[in-house]
């Protein structure tokens, strides 16, 4: 496939109206220096920049003609012609080998999987289990013992390494599996808020093999999901008018599972375009080990 110059660069002008357009609170707020307890984490955890949003590509060995400034851009390759260049994935396998594996069996891995929706986002309970102080600048909704009464009378299943990491101790051996950075991959599973979130993660890694219009949807999905994440979570966020949804009642435990498999179906299709727009087809691409 390949674009000439006016036809990419239509869709490069939409794609920096889009992102400038997700990340216009964020910048406002910077500019004025105001943390936001929510809507930070997108950008502090994940640590990417609004101007990496804005950067559009066209994905995996689709050519852009007229494009010869970009012939010095990482991992893009000559085109057919003088003036045109392509995103190579065969240039990324071979710079960043190690990276290219992990992103494929971390993609390929989850998406094997059923989804597991019995978690109801305690892992942020768990991270102020028994704690004296905890980081997060919003107090607990629920005081100090309800929150621990809420973690004691529920068992933690966390799948997800990174938010495991972040237990409290007397919370660590509460959860069903004790997770560790190299099974990662082994527990991993689509369900799991925060596997979708990191499917932003995932595709700004890939750079430009991931087609901008792509990238901005993992980062709508990662936004969207975020919200949830936060509104299950043990903080009282009345202030930034974020409205608890209280998974120590049934009420909220099946609204959080109602919104949490949306989010694994729109993850399901987001991780399957990343593997089809960097990989190909899936009966061309070798299996993940």
């Amino acid at each position: 496939m390949s674009l000439a110059g006016d036809e990419w660069r239509v869709r490069e002008k939409a794609h920096q109206e889009r992102a400038d357009s997700l990340t216009a609170e964020h910048r406002e707020r910077s500019v004025r220096h105001e943390k936001h307890p929510v809507w930070d984490f997108l950008f502090t955890y994940y640590a990417y920049k609004p101007s990496q949003l804005r950067r559009w590509h066209p994905g995996a060995r689709v050519e852009l003609h007229d494009a010869a400034d970009r012939a010095s851009w990482r991992w893009y390759s000559p085109g057919s012609t003088i003036d045109g260049v392509m995103p190579d994935p065969d240039a990324f396998r071979t710079q960043k080998p190690e990276l290219a594996a992990l992103v494929e069996r971390m993609l390929r891995r989850t998406a094997s999987r059923p989804g597991q929706f019995g978690c109801f986002g305690l892992h942020e309970w768990a991270m102020v289990y028994r704690a004296e102080e905890h980081r997060h600048p919003a107090p607990l909704r629920l005081g100090r013992s309800g929150t621990d009464d809420v973690v004691e009378s529920h068992d933690l299943r966390c799948t997800h390494f990174d938010a495991f990491r972040f237990f409290t101790p007397d919370a660590v051996p509460r959860n069903r599996d004790a997770l560790t950075r190299d099974a990662q991959p082994l527990f991993e599973q689509p369900g799991c808020l925060h596997a979708g979130m990191d499917l932003y993660k995932w595709a700004l890694k890939l750079g430009p093999l991931v087609p901008g219009e792509l990238l901005l949807d993992t980062f709508e999905l990662a936004r969207d999901i975020r919200l949830l994440d936060m509104q299950a979570a043990p903080y009282d966020l009345a202030e930034w008018d974020v409205a608890p949804v209280p998974i120590e009642t049934a009420e909220g435990k099946a609204e959080y599972v109602r919104r949490q498999r949306g989010f694994a179906e729109r993850g399901a299709v987001l991780r399957g375009r990343i593997l089809e727009s960097w990989l190909g087809s899936e009966e061309t691409v070798p299996a993940a080990v």
